[in-house]
């Protein structure tokens, strides 16, 4: 297992591939899918260790969903590991009716996720794909904030029986969570907590939330700190105690403001505990490619908006 230690940088891409390798022998059912983006979404590792468990499929991410349904059938449990927009938009028929409709026991590594893509272009900016994936029935939603996360999202993907889709970035995050971290379907992860603001965050989002919540103590705010590590089923329990113990919600996430984080946790508090929700993400656009953190400055999306929105929410209330 890699050595993983407090404020360690390191690529979900390359934690996700190597996980794969030390859970190989406990899952021996387990089989990996690559639509030609192995070095990139580092299976190459898998690839390396298990040759007659790893599978080519080529840029055909349609095709290869087709298979990996197949081969749950036969009691393999198929880990696909692709570009999350290619996954989720391209093959989007394929995960609905072959895999989501079935209830197959696939499990999808939608890699590259949200904004950071390297050099690989604007097109390939997952900003769409969890809200693409939330509204298909039966599908569960995980989407790690830092390395040991991956880790154990990934472990926990192959546990679920079912369809699964893992949500990573291409970029380095730092390692926030210890060795006993622990993660459960459906339940959020407590932070800090707080009387004045509650702060919902996802995925790697939740280390500069973690950030600006430390920033806005310093400042007199009291923030009430969640992580989500699953999207779907979310924690609508932890939702409403957010929203009953504070006087406002802000979501941050590295996904479009619709369909994704925000949006269900405005879902939830519309049904069930009404609360003044601000959703930090990409507005309604396609994204650029760049920088990732000019981009996410840009965009409104990095620690200092977190706490600027806080402060200006507190002006309001």
């Amino acid at each position: 297992m890699m050595e993983l230690k407090f404020g360690d940088s390191i690529a979900q891409r390359e934690v996700f591939g190597r996980t794969l390798v030390d859970l190989a022998d406990e899952f021996r059912d387990l089989v990996v899918l690559d639509p030609d983006v192995a070095p990139s979404t580092q299976t190459h590792f898998f690839k390396a260790a298990y040759p007659d468990r790893f599978f080519e499929i080529g840029i055909a991410e349609q095709n290869m969903m087709g298979i990996a349904a197949g081969m749950s059938t036969m009691g393999y449990i198929p880990f696909i590991s692709a570009f999350a927009v290619f996954a989720t938009q391209r093959a989007g028929d394929q995960i609905r009716n072959s895999i989501a409709h079935t209830k197959a026991n696939v499990k999808i590594n939608g890699s590259y996720g949200g904004l950071p893509t390297g050099r690989a272009g604007a097109t390939h900016s997952a900003f769409e794909d969890v809200a693409a994936i939330r509204c298909l029935p039966g599908m569960t939603i995980l989407e790690p904030a830092d390395t040991r996360e991956t880790v154990l999202l990934t472990r926990l993907s192959l546990e679920i029986d079912g369809p699964v889709y893992l949500r990573t970035v291409r970029c380095e995050v730092p390692t926030l969570f210890g060795e006993d971290h622990k993660v459960e379907v459906g339940k959020a992860v407590r932070m800090r907590e707080g009387r004045d603001i509650a702060i919902i965050s996802a995925g790697m989002m939740t280390p500069k939330a973690k950030d600006a919540a430390e920033i806005l103590e310093k400042q007199g705010v009291s923030v009430k700190h969640i992580h989500m590590p699953t999207l779907k089923p979310l924690d609508e329990e932890a939702v409403c105690e957010a929203a009953e113990t504070t006087r406002a919600i802000i979501t941050v996430e590295n996904h479009s403001i619709i369909g994704g984080l925000g949006s269900a946790v405005c879902e939830t508090t519309a049904a069930r505990c009404p609360a003044k929700v601000v959703r930090l993400g990409f507005k309604d656009i396609f994204l650029e490619c760049g920088n990732d953190e000019l981009l996410f400055s840009q965009y409104d999306v990095n620690t200092e908006n977190i706490v600027n929105h806080a402060l200006a929410v507190m002006k309001e209330i």
